[in-house]
């Protein structure tokens, strides 16, 4: 299956270093999408429409405002569209792009690691079109999870914006054993192994979080009063807002 990327941006580029392909790319930063196409053995065609012409799916990662503008440079010759638009539903996807099957995927920037999560959403035709493939290349960057579309946007708050979250809270972490004179590198390196870890055994073991705290956190311990800081904190509430911005923003 030959792939175009219309976008070259981080999330976008992530996407492709996960998929590993050898794909078709088009930016309006001409040299970022040679960069990336060169890394990837692939090519960076003149045009999107000519992208296009040689694609058997084309993942639209420019930005969302330029939706009906790009589709306007393909017409009709998308044989299928996959979005990875934020804020952008399927049936404005397929509005743009009338009689092609479209799917909407949503990761996050750990598809470049290839531990991502991909949240999915097909569109009305999607069994038209290369839905087999697709998902088979997609789970190659990541844990692909379909979603009712409604429930997209809160997803987007969870996984989508949680790397930023999860990065605050290293960083925290970090400044807070600076403070206590652990040098920054060897900082850095304990709390993001130490979350990296952490993941592998929620995910591994099928272990619930409450039951993985518990079983860290010996009663009157110094994990106890570390986590009743944490509770004092607000550091629930703060996650709980955090997760209800992204969402409202999504809505609106």
């Amino acid at each position: 299956m030959v792939i175009g990327l219309i976008g070259a941006g981080n999330m976008g580029s992530a996407l492709a270093r996960g998929l590993g392909e050898p794909l078709l790319v088009v930016d309006a930063d001409r040299s970022r999408a040679e960069g990336l196409a060169d890394e990837l053995g692939g090519e960076a065609p003149d045009s999107a429409a000519a992208l296009c012409e040689r694609a058997d799916i084309v993942i639209l990662a420019h930005k969302p405002a330029q939706l009906d503008e790009v589709a306007g440079e393909l017409g009709t010759r998308p044989r299928a569209v996959a979005s990875i638009l934020g804020g952008t539903h399927v049936a404005a996807i397929e509005r743009a792009y009338p009689e092609v099957p479209a799917y909407r995927f949503m990761p996050n920037l750990a598809v470049e690691a290839r531990q991502g999560v991909i949240c999915y959403a097909p569109g009305a035709r999607a069994a038209d079109g290369p839905e087999r493939e697709l998902l088979e290349l997609m789970g190659r960057a990541g844990t692909v999870i379909e979603l009712d579309e409604p429930l997209i946007e809160p997803a987007t708050a969870l996984m989508g914006c949680a790397p930023a979250f999860f990065a605050l809270v290293v960083e925290a972490l970090v400044d807070a054993g600076v403070r206590h004179g652990l040098p920054s590198d060897r900082a850095g390196l304990m709390a993001s192994q130490t979350m990296a870890g952490t993941a592998a055994l929620l995910t591994e073991s099928g272990l619930d979080p409450r039951e993985l705290r518990r079983r860290v956190t010996s009663p009157g311990g110094s994990t106890a009063r570390g986590v009743a800081e944490l509770e004092r904190g607000g550091v629930r509430a703060a996650f709980a807002d955090a997760v209800a911005a992204v969402v409202e923003a999504g809505r609106r």
